[in-house]
């Protein structure tokens, strides 16, 4: 039987340090429920997080719009992400894993219930050969491109590094998740971040200000404040915040904490307008 591990009381300590502006977008968080099977082998146990201790905290921090990101847990099986975006509605968006033989029609009917993109899990990938992982991406793209969607990587930084001059010529728009996952410990440079930062500026590239604990470790937010900086500075009409609550594996982070590290990061009111409400509304089409 699977262990259920707290995570945050729903309302976090933090309260909003600045004006949230309406319409904050919140472009990446999971959810979690029983009654759903997850995949057969899962990097954590279920955690106790469901859609609405999220709406706890959503109300509390001020936050109107949310995306739902598929988690690794649940694989392709998007049957939660569905009937979650069907409680959400119009302030609701998803983003689906998918299998490679699904039928447009379940396509389809995933865009009528809000999904605007699909996740590339590129950790799981990580040793294929690069030209397989190219024609895998242009694959999804092929799937993408009809409804309008983006693809979002899900990859480790050195795999980024690895595709950037793949990416420099992808005519599709793309997001990476967590700020690019450039690990220092992973053999990246200050060099590597740089190149990425140049798609923002000249090609399809968004970036999320999401997960700055998955890069700083045990270092502390300011160990990555000047990456957010960079990317705030290098595309303020590409840069996104998402909150990656629950903050797995251990849910041991504070919501409100997190938001407040974006005044810091972002301290000009139009650009977090930008980042909290424009860009979301833009990329996942809300109204």
């Amino acid at each position: 039987m699977l262990i259920c591990k707290p995570v945050r009381p729903a309302t976090s300590n933090e309260t909003p340090r600045f004006a949230m502006p309406p319409g904050s977008c919140d472009v990446h968080f999971h959810v979690f429920a029983p009654g759903y099977p997850p995949v057969a082998k899962t990097h954590y146990d279920y955690p106790d997080a469901g859609l609405a201790q999220y709406l706890a905290v959503c109300d509390h921090l001020g936050i109107d719009r949310m995306v739902l990101v598929q988690p690794s847990y649940y694989g392709t099986d998007n049957r939660l992400l569905i009937d979650a975006l069907g409680q959400l509605g119009d302030r609701g968006r998803g983003v689906v894993m998918i299998d490679e033989d699904i039928d447009d029609a379940e396509l389809d009917r995933f865009h009528a219930a809000g999904v605007r993109a699909i996740r590339l899990d590129l950790f799981a990938r990580a040793a294929w050969p690069r030209e397989d992982l190219h024609a895998y991406i242009l694959r999804m793209v092929d799937r993408a491109r009809p409804r309008g969607w983006h693809i979002q990587f899900y990859v480790p930084g050195y795999v980024v590094r690895d595709l950037l001059p793949f990416l420099a010529t992808l005519d599709h728009d793309f997001v990476v998740d967590h700020m690019g996952y450039m690990l220092e410990e992973d053999g990246l440079t200050e060099q590597d971040f740089a190149r990425l930062l140049d798609l923002m500026r000249t090609g399809k590239a968004w970036l999320k200000l999401s997960g700055p604990y998955r890069i700083a470790k045990y270092k502390g937010y300011g160990a990555v404040a000047h990456l957010a900086r960079a990317i705030v500075e290098a595309g303020p009409d590409r840069a996104l915040w998402g909150s990656d609550w629950p903050h797995l594996p251990d849910g041991t982070r504070d919501t409100g904490e997190l938001l407040n590290l974006l005044g810091e990061w972002a301290p000009d009111e139009a650009v977090r307008r930008k980042i909290l409400v424009d860009n979301p509304a833009r990329l996942f089409d809300f109204a």
